[in-house]
């Protein structure tokens, strides 16, 4: 198991938010990582209903078991008017569900971007207030704006204070883990 684990709140296969999540990645380099897809995990939308009817779902129990065996968690919440991605805020229903406090005592680098020129400032704070309701501890934040202006595929963060300002940002996780 990974010391850390990196993932977006997402299930978009183009999601912005993964590829920061990539990029923030090899940045880390030598340290034990595991990026999960989440376009990968199909999640039902919640409701009491299907709980009662279906359970948790083995991909629900492996993903909360991967969050809790993690020293550290790198999220980048995607923004939909200015919250986070219905996707994101279901699968924080359903591990809230399963175990109120599932990030208890992890160590959470917590990340935004969008392509407008608030960086998904609007999702990251509503998670920023969420997650440590469930038990996480949000060590450090990064909001990259303009995506499509300052970021590259194969050159990362464009932008020289951003870059130094992301830089910082995983600087400050790494020694809170």
């Amino acid at each position: 198991m990974a010391e850390i684990l990196a993932f977006a709140g997402s299930n978009s296969s183009k999601s912005i938010n993964y590829s920061l999540v990539k990029h923030t990645v090899f940045v880390l380099q030598n340290q034990q990582t595991q990026v999960l897809n989440l376009a990968n995990y199909p999640f039902p939308m919640y409701s009491e209903d299907y709980e009662r009817e279906n359970g948790f779902s083995n991909s629900l129990v492996e993903f909360k078991n991967d969050i809790q065996k993690a020293k550290g968690v790198i999220i980048s919440v995607a923004e939909h008017n200015s919250n986070p991605s219905a996707y994101f805020k279901n699968v924080l229903d359903w591990l809230s569900r399963l175990e109120r406090n599932c990030f208890e005592g992890t160590k959470v680098l917590l990340m935004a971007t969008s392509p407008g020129k608030r960086g998904g400032i609007g999702a990251l704070g509503v998670i920023e207030g969420m997650l440590p309701r469930m038990g996480a501890e949000i060590v450090s934040t990064f909001s990259l704006p303009s995506f499509h202006t300052n970021f590259d595929a194969e050159k990362g963060i464009l932008d020289a204070d951003l870059a130094n300002t992301h830089k910082q940002a995983i600087e400050t996780f790494l020694s809170k883990l």
